[in-house]
């Protein structure tokens, strides 16, 4: 009696793949795959990278009414000093003069979570009268038609030409701002509104001391 044959063809004549081939396909895909994500990746990211400091210095420019130039400090040690490069792990901050060379006021960047994702954005403020005097927002994720109004709503972004600072900002019902640190709410985006708010209450935590010695230089 002839000897069994011990690899049996597959039904249609061709024999199955053995777990090894697919292994190794599998991680081959795998591998080119993770190599076309990280090629991508570096080929895109100076492309963000430059959108997003080209939507920065626009930022400051629209926060600080008047700004034709800008310069950028960095936090040392309890003082600004003037940064070096446009990347620092210091907290940083941007002053902006007019065309007299006159310095009008200083663009802090602030971020904070909000309903979906984090709420970020940059806000002028003048030392000489501690108030707020512009609101760009950079970055969120706000439910659409709702707390996508922090940034389109007009009548809001009106809040923030001549806010005061002091004792804090609070905010109101729409309808009830009473007083100039005062922010008349969005209805039906009203955790979208406290995020703004609480946005700038944390940058004026972070900055206001600091800010307020430089107001007279």
């Amino acid at each position: 009696m002839a000897d069994e044959q011990t690899n049996i063809p597959a039904q249609g004549g061709k024999p199955e793949p053995s777990g090894f081939r697919l292994v190794a396909t599998l991680g081959v895909a795998g591998l080119v795959s993770g190599f076309c994500l990280v090629g991508a990746y570096l080929y895109t990211l100076p492309l963000i990278q430059a959108a997003k400091a080209k939507a920065l210095e626009a930022a400051i420019y629209e926060v600080l009414p008047g700004c034709v130039r800008y310069d950028a400090y960095d936090l040392k040690s309890g003082a600004l000093v003037k940064a070096e490069g446009s990347a620092s792990e210091l907290p940083r901050v941007f002053a902006g003069y007019d065309k007299q060379g006159e310095r009008i006021g200083f663009a802090i960047q602030s971020g904070v979570p909000g309903f979906q994702d984090i709420v970020a954005g940059i806000f002028g403020y003048v030392p000489e009268t501690k108030t707020i005097v512009g609101l760009k927002i950079l970055e969120s994720k706000e439910t659409p038609g709702l707390g996508d109004k922090i940034f389109k709503d007009e009548a809001f972004k009106g809040n923030f030409l001549k806010l005061e600072v002091e004792p804090e900002i609070v905010l109101v019902k729409k309808g009830e701002k009473a007083n100039p640190n005062e922010v008349d709410a969005i209805t039906g985006a009203t955790i979208s509104s406290r995020a703004v708010v609480s946005l700038l209450n944390a940058g004026m935590k972070d900055w206001k001391g600091t800010l307020d010695k430089e107001k007279k230089k």
